[in-house]
């Protein structure tokens, strides 16, 4: 009797078998992918420097804070939906659905608008989770879906005329600044350390991981998927209602427009900051460094007077590079 042992699959090449793992051109990226969020924070700040005095200033600090709030608040919800190995494209209508929302009710509620506009991001982060984990539809198909709902949603109850907003209690509580501090960034800290919580801290996250780890192994251990994916799009549309409310304050009102293109900008902080598209490894502090990379790109390319359409292009160029550092190679065959 011959020892030779036949291949896995008979008529299968090793070379097709051997798919899953990283191909031998390729270096291995887990060194870089770790550090390369850190290597880009530090260009962009050395070469931004060099080409404007004003840039590391405390001043343009607290601009930047302030500008990246929204992002970060949406960005922190993605991840939990990146690292499932989920996307939602559906985040910049949620934020100005939400803002039309805050808007509607700041001058009745004051403070107390955060209410609805959580509750309707809830809403709509319900229906694009259950569409992906009861209908079956692919995420990036639903949410492109609901992207267009939402914001047609927007369109039809203002007709595209803004809606501005003069209560005075709702622009304190979310406009102002303590100690110089804004409001806004104080807030959007606060939902970071909840985020870290609820993901290294709680069942959820760990099932959140799970999931995108592997959606076939995480069901044979006893985690219900389909309920991890409802809440986890549930949670980043909660997130979405309160940027979309952060974002009507800092613009004291809603507009149709509010919101366009923040997808883009947002996942691309979570993927800059370490979370593979492929999902199942990330983190927080990761995202709010990508967040802050994302932020300080627009702020110094404004501040240098790069043309606003020759941005687009550099922010799309950094997406791809970030992409192809942190995707995980070794589920390199799922990708379609």
């Amino acid at each position: 009797m011959s020892d030779s042992k036949p291949d896995a699959v008979p008529g299968v090449s090793k070379s097709f078998t051997k798919g899953s793992q990283a191909s031998p051109l390729l270096p291995d990226f887990a060194a870089v992918r770790r550090f390369f969020p850190i290597a880009l924070l530090v260009i962009l700040c050395i070469a931004f420097s060099l080409l404007s005095p004003r840039f590391l200033t405390w001043s343009n600090l607290l601009i930047v804070l302030e500008q990246g709030t929204v992002l970060l608040v949406a960005a922190l919800g993605m991840t939990f939906v990146i690292m499932a190995g989920s996307i939602d494209l559906s985040v910049g209508s949620i934020v100005a659905l939400s803002a039309l929302t805050a808007a509607l009710a700041a001058d009745s509620l004051g403070a107390a608008a955060i209410i609805p506009a959580a509750v309707v991001g809830v809403l709509a982060g319900l229906v694009n989770g259950v569409i992906v984990a009861k209908g079956k539809v692919p995420s990036f198909i639903a949410t492109m879906g609901t992207m267009v709902i939402y914001r047609g949603i927007v369109l039809l109850f203002t007709k595209g005329a803004p809606v501005s907003i003069d209560g005075e209690g709702f622009l304190s509580a979310f406009a102002d600044r303590t100690f110089g501090v804004p409001h806004s960034v104080i807030i959007g800290l606060i939902l970071g350390l909840l985020a870290y919580i609820i993901l290294t801290r709680t069942v959820f996250g760990r099932e959140v991981r799970a999931v995108g780890g592997g959606e076939r192994v995480a069901t044979l251990t006893g985690i219900r998927v389909a309920r991890v994916k409802v809440w986890m799009f549930a949670f980043l549309g909660a997130l979405c209602g309160i940027a979309g409310l952060l974002q009507a304050a800092r613009a004291m009102a809603a507009t149709a427009q509010l919101g366009e293109g923040l997808e883009l900008d947002v996942i691309a902080a979570v993927v800059v900051g370490g979370t593979p598209l492929t999902g199942g490894i990330g983190s927080i502090s990761g995202t709010m460094l990508g967040v802050l990379i994302i932020t300080l790109l627009s702020n110094g390319m404004n501040m240098i007077g790069v043309d606003p359409y020759l941005q687009n292009i550099v922010k799309g160029a950094v997406l791809i590079a970030a992409v192809f550092v942190t995707i995980d190679r070794k589920k390199i065959g799922i990708i379609k």
